[in-house]
């Protein structure tokens, strides 16, 4: 009998102790995740890896294979890939943030604009994934830092690879805000780049309103059927919008001079997808032409769609989305993984055909 009680009292222990980890564990999850990932050492002293050679295949995700023929060409800015550890910026040739790229980001996010383009995917010495969880001077100054790779990228894919074509910008997450710096400093200065600009896409990312206003050189898109625009949301769940703002209220966005600076409070760009239009009019399900979760499909290989998931409105300058139908819509992972863009797109096939219409508005007005 004693032996028994004895039993039962340890295993009532047992059991307490494990809520109490598993409880601080949820509580002190961010503190946890950001002292694992913290490089702990400070930017002034930190030697980034190697720079990049554009003029090598090795410093490409993505380029077009030979003889491959599209009418515009696709500038794209991926994401976030890299968690961090030792490094404030990605190195190079980080297997892990390749694989991720090949199997979660080219199907679910560059994919959409294969029909339109000719991708050209640059690899950066990428923010780490912990830059976004800290306002700290050094994560600033490594997401500054990535900056540099993605415009020489840029210069080259002008001058040895896209010569004189159109083509569309597009960025996600941290990749769409070095997007938003590109056209602000290299493309709206230019007035021949922004003759060849077919459109801009800055996917999940936060971007000021006023920079984009009607005008600014590249204003935000008001109809579908334009060209030479941007269309630019970030999106938050139903139920999960309150998180959303207090993010957004740490979130930095790109300034005058160059650098990031607090949004405080600046209205955000919002462009619903499933509308092409910038303002406040609701976007019912019937009008999304498809979601798809694309994750480790092949590139050559086209998702089978999920139609109808979701529907949208700006709201405040953040694009509300309904719950989708579809449980293989919904966020699921480790916290790091739901710190990333989705592997999966909610609207797949709305950035394919408004991307393709863009397109063809662009031949249109400009057939010189």
């Amino acid at each position: 009998m004693a032996r028994r009680r004895l039993r039962f009292w340890l295993a009532l222990v047992a059991a307490a102790l494990a809520a109490l980890i598993i409880a601080a564990l949820l509580i002190w999850r961010d503190d946890i995740l950001e002292a694992f990932l913290d490089p702990q050492v400070p930017y002034t002293v930190y030697k980034p890896p190697p720079a990049p050679d554009y003029a090598k295949a090795g410093a490409w995700d993505q380029l077009p294979t030979h003889g491959e023929s599209a009418p515009v060409d696709v500038f794209f800015v991926h994401p976030t890939t890299f968690d961090g550890g030792h490094n404030w910026n990605g190195p190079i040739g980080d297997r892990g943030a390749a694989a991720l790229y090949a199997r979660v980001v080219a199907p679910n996010y560059a994919a959409p604009f294969a029909r339109v383009g000719r991708i050209f995917a640059p690899r950066y010495r990428q923010a780490s994934l912990y830059t976004s969880l800290t306002v700290f001077d050094d994560a600033i100054e490594a997401r500054e830092f990535a900056y540099d790779d993605v415009r020489a990228a840029f210069d080259y894919y002008l001058a040895h690879l896209g010569r004189d074509r159109p083509f569309i910008l597009a960025g996600v997450e941290q990749g769409g805000q070095l997007a938003a710096r590109l056209l602000s400093e290299r493309i709206a200065p230019d007035p021949a780049l922004r003759h060849r600009l077919v459109a801009a896409y800055l996917i999940e990312t936060d971007v000021a309103a006023g920079a984009y206003a009607d005008d600014a050189p590249i204003p935000a898109c008001h109809r579908r059927n334009e060209s030479g625009c941007v269309v630019a949301w970030i999106s938050a769940r139903q139920g999960d919008f309150p998180r959303v703002i207090s993010i957004l209220t740490r979130s930095k966005v790109w300034g005058s001079g160059g650098h990031l600076v607090n949004l405080a409070g600046a209205p955000l760009l919002c462009v619903n997808p499933l509308l092409g239009a910038e303002g406040d009019d609701p976007a019912a399900p019937r009008l999304n032409l498809g979601a798809a979760n694309a994750t480790g499909l092949e590139w050559t290989a086209r998702p089978g769609f999920l139609v109808r998931q979701v529907g949208a409105q700006c709201v405040g300058g953040i694009l509300r989305v309904s719950r989708p139908r579809s449980d293989t819509l919904l966020p699921h992972g480790s916290f790091a993984k739901r710190l990333r863009v989705p592997d999966y797109n909610l609207f797949w096939a709305d950035l394919e055909a408004d991307s393709l219409i863009r397109a063809t508005a662009w031949r249109l007005t400009r057939p010189d």
